[in-house]
């Protein structure tokens, strides 16, 4: 069992615990260009400067020239239903400086292959031909009523 919060004191004999840190941070895209050696975050809203640099450099050995932080306040909007003005959570971005000499290129998950787009034509193709075997099987039920044929 592991928890983010330190546990309460519970006498005998103590439990085997896994302590995670309280803490998150999310890598996101930045809003427009941005140099090589600069990276965006969303963090926790209780994490310092000091707290982001930690935690980069402890967990992940990433060397840290400079942080600097933002809070983004929330977006203000009126309920559709009910008319009330709602507030969305406040974010907290942390910018983080890498060392000159590092570059940082934001990952390219889905990416698409060369071949990629081949198979998906010839599947496409193939269900195209199983759905006119299909319709061609069944026009001449008698139980499908005559407006359902294409």
């Amino acid at each position: 069992m592991s928890t983010r919060w330190y546990p309460i004191y519970q006498r005998g004999n103590p439990q085997l615990r896994v302590f995670l840190p309280n803490f998150w941070m999310k890598l996101v895209r930045p809003e427009g260009n941005q140099q090589h050696n600069k990276v965006t975050f969303h963090c926790s809203m209780e994490m310092t400067k000091h707290d982001v640099k930690n935690y980069l450099e402890k967990i992940y050995n990433v060397p840290v020239a400079d942080v600097k932080t933002k809070i983004a306040m929330g977006r203000f909007r009126k309920d559709i239903g009910q008319g009330y003005v709602i507030k969305d959570d406040d974010v907290k971005f942390a910018y983080v400086t890498l060392p000159k000499d590092m570059k940082f290129k934001f990952p390219n998950i889905f990416e698409k292959k060369k071949g990629d787009g081949d198979d998906d034509m010839k599947s496409l193709d193939e269900a195209k031909k199983s759905f006119k075997n299909y319709i061609e099987r069944n026009k001449d039920r008698s139980d499908v009523p005559s407006w359902f044929s294409i």
